[in-house]
């Protein structure tokens, strides 16, 4: 993954406002309302002490930023980062509130972060961190199954999920509801299938919607869909790499993978698979035989493609490279990974930008999933897999009888079994992003907006508005 630019971080919730208010200016809200909705509800920012292994304390900073609560509980990720500061959290949550009304998912947004670089403490150490964290959280209300949800974001995993959850567990062991306090908990602690690749898997379906629209390929000059095209992936973690391997599988080229360390590049193609096991061995993905390394990870951004894939940190686009730009279309996979300033220089040069709102949403709508299942207390293929099962057995029994066959290949395993969890949830998750992206461009043509990202968060402000109108959330 791409190191955090340091350009445009201190005014990124600027900017998130700067989108909502342009956005705004297509809806017929009144202004107390769209303030309400605008602004974050509440931040917590702490400072706890832990005891390292050396025996020295460490006095840590941490934030937990709480946008809105016209749905509760609020959810977002957090993220373990030295670059972690109120501004970048606030201005997550406040993508996440945004993310959830388009994506039609009952959450507020949150974020959560603390300023501290994981690959410089033991597994004990971080240990101590994150359940440090959530005391502190829970004390404040900042942590629960109908308060407030974490998810793993830069730094973090399934690992501090868990530590979280039992934290919590611990401190509220009368909570019958207590996993669902986090989502992305490994499986054996009421995680789902599919979450881990989630975002990615959302990436590759948001694409596949955005590429199938003929009057927007037209205008780039591109054919419809994801065949013969090709991409460019900017961090291989579990955003990039789900989504450049869906890509490849699909008839696309990756033809350059970027990491910190730098970057490969292969016109014809790159095997993703390859690439990972090089990493894997090396340490590096330089030093590939048959591919072009680019030490400079940045410039990797701005060789030729068709479709651009930012899925590291923000403020990776910016009005110093944007110029420079060689793709046809950005697709953010990451949060924020082209400023505002960068934006209207791209869109000015007709490159056409798939808004992170919408694209990276995948892993808050299969956490949706995970929340359910452990309020729920069982699976989803539980509930139904037996049934299909019956249900297809019958079928195919009939279609025998009715031709005659016994030895019919109709009711081979593969045929019989009923969905499991896993493909119930990507199915629901495919089925998701591309509903959310009918309502977005639909909205963009209808009203004459100028580009996706107006759309999407003019979309959001009037669900959240609707939610606050019906609900009668005003006194």
């Amino acid at each position: 993954m791409a190191p955090e630019s340091n350009l445009s971080r201190t005014s990124m919730f600027e900017g998130v406002l700067g989108y909502f208010d342009h956005a705004a200016r297509y809806t017929r809200h009144e202004q107390g309302l769209l303030d309400q909705i605008k602004y974050c509800n509440a931040v917590f920012r702490t400072r706890f002490p832990v005891r390292l292994d050396n025996g020295r304390i460490m006095v840590m900073e941490a934030y937990r930023a709480q946008h809105s609560q016209h749905r509760l509980p609020v959810k977002g990720g957090l993220r373990f980062s030295p670059l972690v500061d109120q501004d970048t959290v606030m201005a997550l949550a406040a993508l996440m509130t945004f993310k959830c009304a388009l994506m039609g998912i009952p959450f507020g947004g949150g974020k959560g972060g603390v300023k501290v670089d994981p690959r410089a403490h033991s597994l004990g150490e971080l240990e101590r961190i994150t359940r440090r964290y959530a005391t502190e959280l829970l004390r404040k209300g900042f942590l629960g199954p109908s308060l407030d949800v974490p998810a793993p974001d830069y730094g973090t995993g399934e690992r501090e999920m868990a530590w979280i959850a039992d934290t919590y567990q611990s401190l509220r062991h009368d909570d019958l509801n207590a996993l669902a306090c986090t989502t992305g908990k490994p499986l054996v602690l009421g995680g789902i299938p599919g979450r881990r690749e989630a975002t990615g898997l959302g990436v590759f379906h948001g694409i596949v919607e955005a590429l199938s629209v003929e009057d927007h390929m037209a205008a780039l000059g591109l054919e419809p869909g994801v065949k013969d095209k090709s991409f460019i992936v900017q961090g291989l973690g579990n955003v990039g790499v789900p989504a450049a391997q869906a890509l490849s599988e699909a008839g696309g080229r990756i033809v350059a993978l970027a990491e910190f360390e730098g970057a490969v590049h292969h016109p014809d193609g790159l095997d993703v698979r390859k690439v990972l096991d090089h990493r894997r061995a090396t340490g590096s993905i330089l030093g590939m035989r048959g591919v072009h390394d680019i030490t400079d990870t940045a410039k990797a951004l701005e060789l030729p493609c068709d479709v651009l894939i930012p899925a590291a940190l923000q403020g990776q686009i910016t009005e110093a490279n944007a110029p420079s730009i060689q793709a046809r279309i950005i697709a953010e996979a990451a949060n924020g990974p082209v400023t505002p300033q960068a934006e209207r220089i791209l869109l000015k040069r007709g490159i056409m930008i798939i808004p992170d709102i919408y694209l990276n949403a995948g892993g808050v709508t299969v956490s949706y999933f995970e929340w359910l299942k452990n309020l729920n207390h069982v699976s989803f293929e539980r509930m139904t897999r037996r049934y299909q099962q019956t249900a297809h057995r019958r079928l195919y029994d009939a279609m025998e009888d009715l031709a005659g066959r016994e030895d019919i290949e109709l009711r081979r395993k593969t045929a019989m079994d009923g969905p499991t969890e896993r493909e119930l949830v990507l199915s629901a998750l495919q089925d998701t992003m591309a509903i959310a992206f009918r309502e977005i461009h639909e909205r963009m043509v209808a009203d004459s907006l100028p580009d996706l990202r107006t759309s999407a968060f003019a979309l959001a402000i009037d669900k959240i508005a609707l939610t606050y109108e019906n609900l009668g959330i005003f006194p």
